[in-house]
């Protein structure tokens, strides 16, 4: 990546918080620093982004989910300095997307109030035709407040491009499926079951494709699992704290975490933590076990709900909720400890994307 050169970035948020919808910037990739450029407010709550290569105009396309009851998605042209709309919202049959990803010639989105995941095929221009398929979750948890049903909160395809994995915040497991690529059908393959009350939320793998890190919403814990690809299993190994001792206290001090991103060279790994208003810092071993937290430092403003490294792996973003600004910050490369360079303000910031 060539110094000087500009990137862009993409950000969502929540329109009905006061959110501007999707907002474009520019980033300088030698200081970090995002400038914005343009927002379109045409999704409602387009929380969560993605982004795609191959189809549409510059041959790049953003995707967008819409937080709402019923749920949609969209595509959008980025090849200007707003984003522009790439064929009609599609419907998700369900409710409450807050996740998105593609795989297999399809979008996918976990559909966090209806409890499931829905597939829906991306044409050759990089726009949605109606949704394929819906597979719904079943089951709950221990906490009647968060877990009286199935939440699918994330969805990703795993490293090798045969498998989806669906993390289920409600029923405390991560569930694999298999995508049929010519019909968009899904189907269930398998179930893993987490610590029972964790609240599972998002998942990152390690560079080998041999470890992934399911990050807990409703415990402040990660739980390291091992990944085998050629059966489609995910074998939970150990759970560790991600915050220092009695920093994840009930009532006011309770903390959520939100995101966690591993680093390029797989040495460690990063979580943010709404409520610590915090960002965690862990180290990894040769094989990408966890060996522990080194430290935390401040996110840079209030309830980061999600985290982005740049393909440099110098700079990591936090996009900060609640105060309405999207943090970045210089990652030391000896230890991986982000330190706060700059932010901009964003109202109601959910997600943010790097080109």
């Amino acid at each position: 990546m060539d110094g000087g050169s500009a990137g862009r970035a993409y950000i969502g948020s929540f329109t009905s918080a006061g959110g501007h919808g999707i907002t474009a910037a520019s980033v300088d990739r030698d200081t970090g620093a995002l400038t914005v450029t343009g927002s379109t407010d045409i999704l409602p709550d387009p929380s969560f982004l993605a982004l795609g290569h191959g189809g549409g105009p510059g041959g790049t396309v953003l995707y967008a989910v819409g937080e709402s009851a019923p749920g949609s998605a969209a595509a959008f042209d980025v090849s200007g300095e707003a984003p522009v709309p790439l064929g009609p919202v599609r419907p998700v049959d369900g409710d409450a997307p807050t996740h998105l990803a593609l795989a297999l010639g399809h979008l996918l989105t976990a559909d966090y109030g209806s409890g499931g995941v829905t597939a829906l095929p991306v044409r050759a221009d990089g726009s949605l035709a109606p949704a394929s398929s819906v597979l719904r979750h079943r089951g709950g948890g221990p906490d009647p407040d968060r877990q009286a049903g199935p939440h699918a909160h994330q969805v990703l395809a795993d490293p090798s491009g045969r498998w989806v994995l669906g993390v289920d915040l409600g029923t405390d497991s991560v569930r694999v499926l298999a995508l049929d690529p010519l019909t968009g059908e899904l189907r269930a393959h398998g179930e893993s079951a987490l610590r029972p009350g964790t609240g599972p939320r998002h998942l990152a793998f390690h560079p080998s494709g041999r470890r992934a890190y399911v990050l807990n919403e409703l415990t402040p814990t990660l739980t390291v699992c091992r990944w085998d690809a050629g059966a489609g299993r995910l074998e939970p190994l150990a759970e560790t704290e991600v915050l220092p001792e009695g920093a994840s206290g009930g009532g006011a001090e309770r903390s959520y975490p939100s995101e966690v991103v591993v680093a390029h060279d797989g040495r460690r790994l990063w979580t943010a933590n709404r409520g610590h208003d915090s960002i965690s810092v862990l180290a990894l071993d040769e094989d990408g076990g966890c060996a522990g937290a080194v430290t935390t430092v401040d996110c840079g403003g209030h309830w980061p709900r999600h985290l982005a490294l740049d393909a440099s792996g110098r700079w990591l973003y936090a996009a900060n909720e609640r105060s309405g600004n999207v943090s970045w910050f210089a990652v030391d490369e000896r230890t991986g400890i982000p330190r706060h360079a700059g932010s901009i303000e964003v109202p109601a910031a959910s997600c943010v994307v790097l080109a």
